[in-house]
């Protein structure tokens, strides 16, 4: 780490006593956010709620010191307990470990070899409808905590909605949502009704995380089993973290280390599989949280991991009181605000095929509850509507001398793999003209596809007799014939 590096790194961690306050409270804020998922998400993929809440609080301090991205909060994800239900089912918590383990060290690699750069293909459309796609994700995921209950229920969301919004008109020294979590947790200790509290989400810490090597036979066939599903974590685990630092990027006007963030969450999720946690990433939900009560700087991200453990075991009994109504009211907030409004007015102002890339992202994750599966048909979609539209630019218009029984072929545009077979049916192979000039300057071959396509016109307009002359092949173009079509090279000019 350079000079410059170090000092950028000091100001993540030191800031004045106002951005300190806010970065502590904010982080609070984002500790009782993450509980309740947290929890819900441990029961999704089959194991204690112990064990991912351990793993978030691991993580949480890992990721504040080695993460890429100041303010990001990061625990055991929805979209990783998808992934690895059918393994814990199937072979039990150990193989689980082991896959964390494997799926850090994959990890790891991914940002040392500064892979992170593939985030450059996906849109703007796709991350809009990445982050409508949560917003709903998160708000469906509270409705289950809002069906079958009494009233009083529904008056304490409200309660809490009401403190969240408007709070802040009087005073925001303190964030809302933490007071909304005191007040309702006091009022529902004062005047006993029937709700539900966070001791009914079920099993609690009740002791530190303590360091587990995985118990597992050491063989290939052990090996088969782990791999598939850690490389599945892996990747959506990168994912969802590279997708949360892009959001956390735009909201804050600054700039981080996707590769770093990468590294980062690799040794996290390292150091929670030696602690007997699942893998986790980056929750958009929880750090957009943070970043709007305040939460700039990696403060924020140590204070959410630290007081996680803080409030799971030695505060255990008084947590245990709070109202799952309150942390149900914050979610909502999250939702609500993780939602790009926007993008709905956008869907008439932008390109239809912005809009249907954006759509398309939403409906899949939504409908699949998979991160990973709506951002690769987004960028799917977005790639094949650029190639679309990038072969429509693609011209050839031609010209006869015919006092020198010469045509001339002017081709302009991008010729890749989508564009070839367009290309070459603008040629007439049955010319009567005796000489044929191909203008390719205001043209470029992009690959092999394309450089076939040129040869397969040229030997064929060559073998009915006619003479080609290749003309304007820019110094990229001339590579790739020389490589891949030595022959055609010949008729170049």
């Amino acid at each position: 780490m350079n000079i410059t590096s170090l000092a950028r790194y000091r100001a993540e961690w030191l800031n004045d006593t106002i951005g300190t306050r806010r970065d502590v409270l904010a982080g609070m804020v984002g500790t009782f956010a993450l509980i309740p998922e947290v929890i819900a998400f441990s029961f999704v993929a089959g194991i204690d709620p112990e064990v991912g809440l351990f793993a978030s609080f691991i993580i949480g301090i890992v990721i504040a010191f080695a993460g890429g991205r100041p303010a990001m909060i990061s625990g055991a994800a929805g979209s990783v307990a998808l992934v690895v239900a059918a393994l814990v089912h199937s072979h039990g918590l150990q193989y689980l470990l082991a896959a964390t383990l494997l799926a850090g060290i994959l990890q790891i690699a991914f940002g040392l070899l500064k892979l992170d750069v593939l985030l450059r293909f996906v849109s703007r459309s796709v991350r809009t409808g990445f982050v409508n796609a949560l917003a709903i994700l998160i708000f469906s995921a509270q409705v289950p905590q809002m069906l079958g209950v009494t009233w009083h229920t529904y008056a304490m969301i409200a309660g809490g909605l009401g403190i969240i919004y408007l709070l802040p008109c009087l005073t925001t020294a303190i964030p809302s949502p933490l007071i909304c979590i005191v007040v309702l947790t006091l009022i529902s200790v004062a005047y006993p009704m029937p709700i539900h509290i966070v001791a009914d989400l079920g099993r609690l810490p009740t002791s530190l995380p303590s360091f587990h090597i995985p118990d597992l036979p050491l063989n290939l066939e052990a090996f088969r089993i782990v791999a598939p599903y850690a490389c599945a974590m892996a990747a959506v685990g990168l994912l969802e973290s590279m997708m949360t630092a892009s959001v956390v990027d735009e909201l804050t006007d600054t700039t981080s280390s996707k590769a770093r963030e990468c590294t980062g969450l690799g040794l996290a999720n390292v150091a929670a599989g030696l602690f007997g946690g699942i893998a986790g990433c980056g929750m958009i939900g929880q750090t957009v949280g943070n970043v709007r009560y305040g939460g700039r700087g990696r403060l924020s991200t140590l204070v959410a991991g630290v007081f996680l453990l803080v409030v799971m075991v030695p505060l255990r009994p008084w947590i245990a009181q709070v109202p799952v109504a309150a942390l149900v009211a914050i979610m909502i907030m999250v939702s609500i605000s993780t939602f790009s409004w926007g993008s709905l007015s956008d869907l008439a102002r932008h390109p239809k095929v912005s809009g249907v890339v954006m759509l398309a992202t939403v409906a899949v994750t939504v409908a699949t509850h998979d991160l990973s599966a709506g951002v690769a048909v987004g960028v799917l979609l977005s790639g094949v509507f650029f190639a679309f539209k990038v072969t429509k630019l693609m011209h050839v218009e031609e010209e006869l001398d015919p006092r020198t029984s010469t045509r001339t072929y002017t081709v302009s545009g991008q010729i890749f793999f989508a564009s070839a077979e367009i290309f070459a049916d603008q040629f007439d192979l049955r010319d009567t003209a005796q000489k044929v000039r191909i203008d390719l300057t205001a043209a470029h071959l992009w690959d092999v596809t394309a450089v076939g396509a040129l040869e397969d016109v040229v030997t064929k307009m060559r073998r009915h007799g006619m003479s080609v002359e290749l003309i304007g092949l820019n110094q990229a173009s001339a590579i790739l014939v020389d490589r891949h079509a030595p022959l055609v090279r010949e008729a170049t000019a």
